[in-house]
Parts: structure tokens; C-alpha cells; sequence
């Protein structure tokens, strides 16, 4: 009988990995070349649409901040493109918005983006889809990655969008951010509750 391989939980993570400047090629006679890739600022000098944070706390079963996680987000763009070979729906004019973010928690707990509100979006079946953004949680303890989506509260497309009304009615709370204002800077919360009382919905993908 074969020994069997023990599994392998998800974290802690190696900084380098999250630090923005997160590429490095090498260059003949010049040495190493750092490319500033993915971080939590997701805005470009073109970016066109509505400038938004989104900010919140990932939280475990007991409510408790876990400290440690990473949390990567991917969008389209204000006027609902995505930055993919498979949006074959023309030139973006805001070529260098890459809508794909990865940032981690501090020691509170706590995580935030600066990015653009994405636009709305079609479906796999062309129905339209509501403003959101896609998220990814790594965190220690899991043996795999969870998904879930951000809406925001102040979307009247939200009642029909195809994949929220998925979610029985009183859990879709769970995955809608809410609005302030700071100043001139829309801020979106949106706590992510990996299991306990009010876990967030989490897709199966």
C-alpha cells in the first residue's frame, strides 16, 4: 500500500508574491528589470468611468479578523469590457485597464482597492448582467481558493441580474457593498465572512 500524500493548506503567503512590483526580468548587461504588474490600485491614467474603493474586513468563523489572507479581484471596466482576448467586441479605449487586482489583508484584518466602477456586462447567454466585481480569497487553513462577486447597493439592475437572483432572497445581502462618501471618493464596504453566522455566499467554480 502507498503512503498517502498528506494535504496542504492554503498560506501562509511569501511577500514577494504580493508585492506590487511582482514581475522581474532579467536583461542582458543591465541586470534585473522590475515591472510594477498587480497591486490594489487598479486605476490607469486612462481609466474612464467612475472612480470607487472598495474596502473591507475578511472575517473567520468566530468573527474574528484573519490577518493573513490575500484577496485578488477581477472587472471590467467602467463601460463594461474586460480586458481578455475573449471580449472580441473591439478596441477599449482604455487599453491599459487591466480590471485584475491582488492585495493583502493588514494586521486588522482589513483590505481595500482603487479601482473604477465596472459597467454592466453580458451574461453567457447575452442577458445583461449587473455591475460587479469577481473575488478570489486565499486564507490559511483553506485547501482551496473561494469565489465570490461584489454588487453594489445602489444598482437598480441588481433585481434582475441572472446570477444574484440565483441566491435565495435572504442571503444576497451578503454580497452587496454598500456606499459613503468621503469627500469626493465613492467608498464601497463589502466584509467577507468565510463561515459563521452571515458567511458570505461563495460560488462553486
Amino acid at each position: 500500500m502507498s503512503d498517502i500524500t498528506p494535504s496542504q493548506t492554503v498560506g501562509p503567503f511569501f511577500a514577494y508574491g504580493l508585492a506590487p512590483h511582482s514581475r522581474c526580468d532579467w536583461k542582458p548587461n543591465s541586470g534585473y528589470d522590475w515591472k510594477e504588474t498587480v497591486g490594489a490600485d487598479l486605476v490607469t491614467p486612462d481609466a474612464t468611468g467612475t472612480r470607487i474603493r472598495i474596502e473591507g474586513s475578511i472575517l473567520d468563523g468566530d468573527g474574528l479578523p484573519i490577518n493573513d489572507a490575500m484577496i485578488e479581484i477581477w472587472q471590467a471596466d467602467g463601460q463594461g469590457r474586460y480586458a481578455h482576448p475573449r471580449d472580441n467586441r473591439g478596441a477599449r479605449p482604455n487599453a491599459k485597464f487591466k480590471g485584475f487586482g491582488r492585495t493583502a489583508t493588514d494586521k486588522a484584518g482589513v483590505y481595500s482597492f482603487d479601482t473604477v466602477k465596472p459597467g454592466v456586462v453580458p451574461g453567457p447567454d447575452g442577458k445583461p448582467q449587473s455591475p460587479h466585481i469577481v473575488v478570489c480569497i486565499f486564507s490559511r487553513g483553506m485547501l482551496r481558493q473561494i469565489y465570490t462577486r461584489i454588487y453594489f447597493a445602489d444598482e437598480a439592475a441588481n433585481s434582475a441580474d441572472p446570477i444574484l437572483t440565483l441566491v435565495p432572497a435572504d442571503r444576497r445581502g451578503t454580497l452587496i457593498a454598500h456606499k459613503e462618501m468621503r469627500g469626493e471618493i465613492a467608498v464601497y464596504r463589502f466584509d467577507i465572512r468565510v463561515q459563521g453566522e452571515n458567511e458570505t455566499v461563495f460560488f462553486d467554480i
